[in-house]
């Protein structure tokens, strides 16, 4: 693949360095106040477009077949919403006494209480022959509960920022994530035939939104002389990055693989990605809401725009790794031919 071939592939990636390197030279356009009006345009229209979108692209229709295993999903959601984000924090109890810049390592926290992605999981489950359904079910569902977990999550965890009242925070998240969210679901069942006839690209487009929603959040850290990123702590942070999801890949696999479980090695697949991978579209717009009046937000917000492509990467490396497992041991069962429980 020429290079032009991999720009094109991975544009979400080099969109994410143009905007933040856009933001440094011109932070001006993006700062509260400024020409781009982000308090209103992102704060509301950006964030509200992305849910909207996500409920028009969510085929929750198929997740029927996959409902009743409970004992998956109830592993899923418990690692990636529970265990997850208190094994991070008891980690970052230790990282605290170091001299990595606090305000990473509560970006790391913010992390670990994301949901898992909608796109990520799935595209690499079926990549290896994983339990596609599981992992769709599990997507979408903990994007739906993360509407709600991620915030008290994030607040139990981090805390607020003083200038926003607490029954603010969920009054906009409800306007600017629920609302939009149940929109685009009714819209789609009403438009199901004409969105997989076009084949829309929602993907993309909540990607081009959501570096709108970086732009300016960067704006707001180069607009503060008082803010300045140390690039030891932020190489410290890629190695935490990375080693996270290693470990915890590593721990998903080797516990759901256990045959005392009774997870097919499909369903090991999904368990994997699900547990581990998490959300960058819900995350960025949650934190922005959250965390409003932070003048560190960008800061709180680099762990995660690292965690991203750190999951797809080692996702895709491991891929054939983990083909190769599949293929030497029992066959993946399809979900028809699993007893629910």
């Amino acid at each position: 693949m020429g290079l032009l071939g991999r720009l094109r592939k991975d544009w979400f990636m080099v969109g994410i360095l143009v905007v933040i390197l856009s933001a440094r030279l011109m932070p001006s356009v993006g700062v509260k106040g400024g020409p781009l009006r982000p308090e209103i345009t992102i704060a509301y229209v950006a964030v509200s477009l992305i849910f909207f979108n996500s409920g028009l692209s969510l085929k929750t229709e198929e997740l029927t077949s996959a409902l009743l295993h409970v004992r998956l999903h109830l592993f899923v959601q418990s690692f990636t919403l529970i265990f997850f984000p208190v094994a991070v924090w008891l980690l970052l109890q230790v990282l605290a006494l170091t001299s990595i810049d606090p305000w990473l390592l509560k970006g790391l926290q913010t992390v670990s209480c994301m949901p898992p992605p909608v796109s990520s999981a799935v595209i690499l489950t079926k990549a290896v022959g994983g339990n596609e359904a599981a992992a769709i079910f599990n997507s979408a569902f903990g994007s739906f509960l993360g509407i709600v977990v991620t915030p008290l999550l994030l607040l139990l965890f981090l805390g607020s920022s003083s200038s926003v009242p607490f029954s603010s925070i969920f009054s906009q998240l409800f306007m600017t994530v629920v609302v939009p969210l149940i929109l685009g679901q009714v819209c789609r069942r009403f438009l199901r035939e004409f969105l997989e006839r076009r084949k829309l690209p929602f993907g993309a487009i909540s990607s081009a939104v959501l570096l709108m929603i970086i732009y300016t959040t960067f704006c707001d850290t180069f607009s503060n002389p008082n803010i300045e990123l140390d690039l030891g702590s932020l190489l410290l942070v890629v190695v935490i990055i990375f080693s996270i999801q290693l470990s915890f890949m590593l721990l998903t696999f080797t516990v759901s693989s256990r045959s005392a479980l009774g997870f097919s090695p499909a369903d090991t697949v999904a368990i994997v990605f699900c547990s581990t991978h998490k959300s960058l579209t819900l995350g960025i717009p949650m934190l922005k809401i959250v965390f409003e009046g932070y003048e560190h937000l960008s800061l709180i917000s680099v762990p995660l725009l690292i965690y991203h492509p750190a999951q797809i990467l080692l996702g895709s490396v491991l891929v054939p790794t983990i083909r190769a497992w599949m293929s030497s041991g029992p066959k993946a069962v399809k979900l028809s031919n699993l007893q629910p429980v």
